[in-house]
């Protein structure tokens, strides 16, 4: 969005963000803010949909789908991957 748009602070503290803003950020109506004061002025940003989980949280929450695969087999699907992200 080119330029500066002005808006209005509500007696109740709400602002209105334009539509342009909004549509470009994907920010649907429910859409949770973080709002944080900086130095230049307010920083607002989505907050995240799912609160932070750690890696013990989740590790084995999903089953195996096949036999465990051998540390070379690992490697190699690592390097696979890797071969293919260097190409795109």
């Amino acid at each position: 969005m080119a330029g500066r748009v002005t808006t209005t602070v509500s007696t109740k503290g709400q602002v209105i963000l334009p539509k342009a803003i909004r549509d470009q950020l994907h920010w649907a109506p429910g859409t949770k803010l973080i709002v944080e004061q900086t130095p230049a002025g307010v920083l607002l940003k989505s907050a995240p949909v799912f609160a932070a989980t750690g890696m013990a949280a989740v590790f084995g929450s999903l089953r195996p789908t096949g036999p465990a695969l051998t540390i070379d087999a690992m490697n190699a699907v690592i390097a696979d991957e890797g071969r293919r992200r260097a190409r795109d």
